[in-house]
């Protein structure tokens, strides 16, 4: 039998194999994402620059509510900003997410060293959730720049949820047919098993999410949400083994900071379609990656990472059906967080306890996917 002390330095060596296993990979992740942030940071005053000197605002202020329909108390409120504050901020988030990724997969076989390690662009993880993120940037890039040309302004409701519902539909057509997925993970339960139901599922699930994205209206509001909602998610990839899947998510994090660091109030630019529909369907894509190819549940918990989105749609659809059925409205404007600013509250305020709501919301979402590994 190996003596007590040589097992304890047995051990003491294998613990430190995983120790260095675990910084390794943790520094896969940061990496790209403080990339992201610097040329995001960088690129910036640029595209700032660019934007107002091309006055790529609206020309009319007001926009489609998603029950159809004006919403003149938002018109009301957001009267001044809409008309003088430069549109297609997005670009900022997925130029440096895209230049992110293929500045390391570009050294990864060029150059030698440590770079291939780098590299997060692969088939089994990745390559869903980054044409997810291009196809949503360039059909909201897109509608903006219909938006900022012409009075009539962009893309109708209709197309752009038959855009996304479209992509959606490919999007479960890959998971399903390409990489074998037929269920969903349930936490400290067996999968549930949805076979070619996965595909409408997956663009049912997509949908909600773009509808969620509407939650872009106020300064700073989209960017912190969707920054802790991608890091929330790079903690559940990295906790699954998805070391490239974690990057992603992490390097649009970092993507996302940069945009905040310019949106915060007063912002130098919004986000709008080409940045909230990249993002929505790169999350709903980055959210199913984390689920049943990783035995894990990023489906299951997404309602409460993203629980700001979440309630966006539902005080959204009560709004719709209230009015409806009892004609009249539930609240004095939806989504909710404009409710909110028509009571009174200053935007910063609305702002800032949605960002404390998404950091608790994202940190349960968290424990509960990776409690659920260990079940």
């Amino acid at each position: 039998m190996e003596p007590p002390s040589l097992m304890r330095r047995s051990l003491t060596s294998l613990e430190f194999l995983l120790c260095d296993a675990m910084i390794s990979t943790a520094a896969r992740v940061l990496i790209p994402s403080a990339a992201s942030f610097a040329l995001g940071i960088a690129f910036a005053p640029f595209l700032a620059g660019t934007l107002y000197r091309a006055k790529a605002w609206k020309k009319k202020a007001g926009k489609e509510g998603l029950g159809g329909g004006g919403t003149p108390i938002f018109n009301e409120l957001h009267k001044e900003r809409e008309i003088s504050t430069p549109r297609m901020g997005g670009i900022l988030i997925w130029a440096s997410v895209l230049a992110t990724a293929f500045f390391f997969w570009f050294c990864a076989r060029f150059l030698t060293t440590f770079w291939p390690f780098l590299d997060f662009v692969n088939r089994r993880e990745t390559w869903l959730p980054l044409f997810a993120l291009t196809a949503g940037a360039l059909a909201g890039l897109v509608d903006d720049i219909l938006e900022v040309t012409r009075s009539s302004g962009g893309l109708s409701l209709t197309k752009r949820l038959s855009i996304v519902g479209t992509i959606g539909l490919l999007g479960g057509w890959w998971f399903y047919a390409k990489l074998g997925v037929e269920t969903v993970g349930i936490p400290f339960g067996a999968p549930l098993f949805l076979g070619w139901l996965l595909v409408p599922f997956f663009a049912l699930v997509t949908l909600a999410i773009y509808a969620g994205g509407t939650i872009d209206g106020l300064d700073g509001l989209a960017g912190g949400i969707f920054a802790v909602i991608f890091l929330v998610y790079a903690g559940i990839a990295f906790g699954e083994g998805q070391a490239s899947l974690a990057a992603f998510a992490a390097t649009i994090a970092g993507a996302t900071l940069a945009f905040l660091w310019f949106n915060v109030p007063p912002a130098r630019f919004y986000m709008s379609e080409t940045g909230s529909m990249a993002l929505t369907l790169a999350l709903a894509t980055t959210a199913f990656a984390s689920d049943s190819l990783a035995d894990g549940v990023g489906v299951f918990v997404l309602p409460l990472v993203a629980f700001p989105l979440t309630m966006t749609v539902i005080t959204t659809v009560l709004q719709v059906s209230w009015k409806k059925i009892f004609h009249r409205k539930l609240f004095r404007v939806a989504p909710i967080h404009h409710h909110f600013e028509a009571l009174g509250w200053s935007a910063a305020k609305v702002t800032m306890r949605y960002w404390i709501i998404t950091i608790i919301t994202g940190v349960l979402g968290l424990a509960i996917a990776l409690l659920s590994r260990l079940s």
